[in-house]
């Protein structure tokens, strides 16, 4: 569905808005919501629902399980006619992800990871990049401030959630945000990039837990375990820094 509207180097064949100043959205984006709800609530009962695209209903709380979902992560690549977007779903068993897919219909992409499973990429095993040296560390970014040109840019898709799959294929060794962002967005890609052997936190160290009141959180380090430490390091002042602000 988002395939057909999608338009390589150009604007999509849908309508396309700002949900706020910067947040883009479009009528794709909502039909797929609204297709996943219809799948995935078919699938069992008294499952809870998270989606970016539809408004939050605490009744989720009470439920056991629930299903996270971004039916389009990276809008911004989608509506320019760019690649680097996907379908994320996720579902949660009490604070932990247990299952997760995410595809990438432009570049035929399927990853899926069972909690204690591993993560499978097109049939095929995935191991994170096993990085242990910080100074050069592959990070998918468009630039890098000065206090981190030590580090090495990749390619950066705009989806949050195949920035951390480069993680999880060793295509990357880190991806790290200093920002609140919503568990929708990370909730599959947490469960790819840590089935296959790399680390996901907040930007404190702190491990991210699933099914909130507010389903936010602040900052990601996701990160070949042997840079991680050096990682939370690099960030703390920083991060002190915008939530003292």
């Amino acid at each position: 569905m988002a395939l057909d509207a999608w338009r390589e180097g150009m604007a999509p064949a849908t309508k396309v808005w700002e949900k706020s100043k910067g947040n883009p959205v479009s009528d794709t984006d909502l039909a797929v919501d609204a297709l996943l709800k219809q799948r995935l609530g078919a699938l069992a009962p008294n499952i809870g629902w998270l989606s970016e695209e539809t408004v939050d209903n605490p009744d989720r709380l009470s439920m056991s399980r629930q299903w996270l979902v971004d039916p389009i992560d990276g809008t911004r690549d989608y509506i320019r006619g760019r690649n680097g977007w996907c379908v994320s779903v996720a579902l949660a068993e009490g604070s932990e992800i247990v299952f997760a897919a995410m595809y990438a219909p432009v570049t035929s992409q399927l990853w899926v990871a069972h909690k204690g499973e591993g993560t499978m990429c097109n049939g095929k095993r995935l191991f994170a990049s096993n990085r242990k040296l910080f100074t050069g560390a592959r990070v998918p970014t468009d630039a890098l401030p000065k206090a981190d040109r030590d580090l090495e840019m990749v390619h950066k898709p705009n989806s949050i959630a195949m920035r951390m799959a480069m993680v999880a294929c060793d295509r990357a060794d880190l991806v790290a945000t200093l920002r609140w962002g919503h568990e929708w967005d990370i909730a599959a890609a947490h469960l790819i990039a840590e089935e296959a052997g790399a680390v996901v936190t907040n930007a404190a160290g702190m491990p991210i837990l699933y099914n909130k009141r507010e389903p936010m959180d602040f900052g990601l380090i996701c990160c070949a375990p042997g840079i991680h430490d050096a990682a939370v390091e690099r960030l703390r002042d920083r991060a002190q820094g915008i939530l003292q602000s």
